[in-house]
C-alpha cells in the first residue's frame, strides 16, 4: 500500500493519489462519445456551431467539471447523503407538478434561477443512490423477504408515478427498469422478476383496455404512439412519419454512409426531432453501418469498464451504485436506439452524450462522476 493510502479502506488521501486511480479509460470513453455527438450536432445545423454544437461543448465542458469534482468527494459521504437527495429530488418532483413549465405538450421543467432543470432526470440518480444505500443497510438474508421488498417498491413507483403525470413514459420506463436492475444486482430472488413480468403484461392489457372509456390510463398521443409502432405505415404523414423518416435515413446509409454531411434526409430536413431524440439516424444515414456499430462499440466498451469496476468493489454500496448508474447508461442508449429502428414506440428518451440536451448531458455526468467515486476510493 502507497503513503498516498488510507490504512483502512486503501483508498488514497491525496488529491493527486485521487486523479491518478481515476478509471482514465473510461473517461475517455465518455470524451469519444460526446465527441460524435458534437459532430452530429454541427451536422445536422449545416456546419455550424449554433445552435446547438457550441451550446453542447459549453455544457459538456461543465459536467466534465462536476464529474471530477464527485470523483474526489469520498463515496461514503454519497452514502451519508443518499436518503437526503433522493427526498430533495422527489420534492422537486411535486414542485414540478405545482409550479413546473410547460413544453412541447408535457410540464417535467422547473426554473431554479437562472437555471432549468428537469427533475425527473436528476431522479435517476438519486433513485439508484437511495436503492443502494438501502441494500447496504439491509441484511443480505432479508434481501428478498416479502416484508423488506416493500420500502424499495415504494422508492421506485413513487417517482415513477410523478413522473407519469407530467406525462412522460419514457423516464417512468427508465426509472422503473433501473430500479429493477439494482434489486436484482442486490440479490433478489428470481420470483419477483417472473412475477413483475406477469403482472407487467396484465397491466398492458389493462392499460389497452381503457382506451376510449372514462378511465382512459394514457394520454391520447400516447396511445398514437402505440398505432405507430404496431403498423407506422397506416399514417406515414401522420403519427407514422417520424419512425418512417429515420427507417429511410437509415436505410439509406447503407454500409458506409453517404458521407459527413450528405445525408439526404437530414439537409432536407425530412427527419425530425434530428438533433435530439432521432440523432442516431443522422448519424447512420452519413457513416451508415460502420459508424452505427462504431458507437455501438463504444457503449458496449462503457458498459465493460463500468461492470468491471463493479465486480472490483468490496464494498457493497460502491458496487451497488456503480452497477445500477452502468445499467441505467445501458438502458439509455438500448431503449433510444429500439425506439428510432421500430423495434420498440416511440417514448421520447435522448441518446446519451450524443442528443443535444441540458438536464440529461449534466446527469449523465454526475452519473459517471459516481461511478468514478465508487472507483477511486473502493476497498
Amino acid at each position: 500500500m502507497s503513503l498516498a493510502d488510507s490504512p483502512r479502506t486503501g483508498a488514497p488521501h491525496s488529491l493527486l493519489g485521487k486523479v491518478l486511480r481515476l478509471n482514465w479509460a473510461l473517461i475517455l470513453l465518455v470524451g469519444a462519445i460526446a465527441g460524435i455527438g458534437f459532430l452530429m450536432l454541427y451536422s445536422v445545423a449545416g456546419g455550424s456551431l449554433d445552435p446547438w454544437a457550441g451550446r453542447q461543448m459549453i455544457r459538456f465542458a461543465v459536467g466534465m467539471v462536476l464529474m471530477l469534482i464527485v470523483a474526489m468527494i469520498d463515496i461514503r459521504v454519497f452514502r451519508w447523503a443518499s436518503p437526503l437527495l433522493y427526498l430533495a429530488t422527489l420534492g422537486l418532483l411535486v414542485a414540478v407538478e405545482v409550479a413546473g413549465k410547460t413544453g412541447m405538450g408535457a410540464q417535467r421543467w422547473i426554473q431554479l434561477g437562472p437555471v432549468q432543470l428537469q427533475p425527473s432526470e436528476l431522479m435517476k440518480i438519486t433513485l439508484v443512490l437511495a436503492l443502494a444505500r438501502y441494500y447496504d443497510w439491509l441484511d443480505p438474508g432479508k434481501v428478498s423477504n416479502p416484508l423488506w421488498m416493500l420500502p424499495p417498491l415504494a422508492l421506485i413507483a413513487v417517482p415513477m408515478l410523478l413522473v407519469l403525470k407530467e406525462p412522460d413514459l419514457g423516464t417512468a420506463l427508465l426509472l422503473g427498469l433501473g430500479g429493477a436492475m439494482v434489486m436484482f444486482m442486490a440479490g433478489v430472488s428470481w420470483w419477483y422478476f417472473g412475477s413483475a413480468f406477469a403482472l407487467a403484461v396484465s397491466a398492458v392489457y389493462t392499460v389497452m383496455v381503457s382506451r376510449g372509456t372514462e378511465w382512459q390510463l394514457l394520454k391520447d398521443y400516447q396511445f398514437r404512439r402505440i398505432d405507430t409502432f404496431l403498423n407506422p405505415d397506416a399514417d406515414p404523414l401522420g403519427a407514422g412519419y417520424h419512425i418512417t423518416q429515420a427507417k429511410i435515413a437509415m436505410g439509406s446509409g447503407g454500409f458506409e454512409g453517404r458521407g459527413f454531411m450528405h445525408g439526404t434526409q437530414t439537409r432536407l430536413n425530412f427527419l425530425p426531432e434530428k438533433h435530439t431524440d432521432f440523432i442516431f439516424t443522422t448519424l447512420a444515414e452519413q457513416f451508415g453501418f460502420v459508424g452505427s456499430v462504431s458507437l455501438l462499440t463504444l457503449y458496449l466498451l462503457v458498459l465493460v469498464f463500468g461492470f468491471a469496476s463493479m465486480t472490483n468493489n468490496r464494498d457493497r454500496y460502491g458496487a451497488l451504485v456503480t452497477g445500477g448508474l452502468t445499467s441505467t447508461f445501458f438502458l439509455f442508449f438500448a431503449v433510444n436506439m429500439a425506439m428510432v429502428m421500430g423495434l420498440m414506440p416511440v417514448v421520447g428518451v435522448p441518446l446519451p452524450l450524443v442528443s443535444y440536451g441540458g438536464s440529461a448531458m449534466l446527469v449523465l455526468l454526475l452519473a459517471f462522476g459516481l461511478i468514478q467515486s465508487a472507483h477511486v476510493h473502493r476497498r
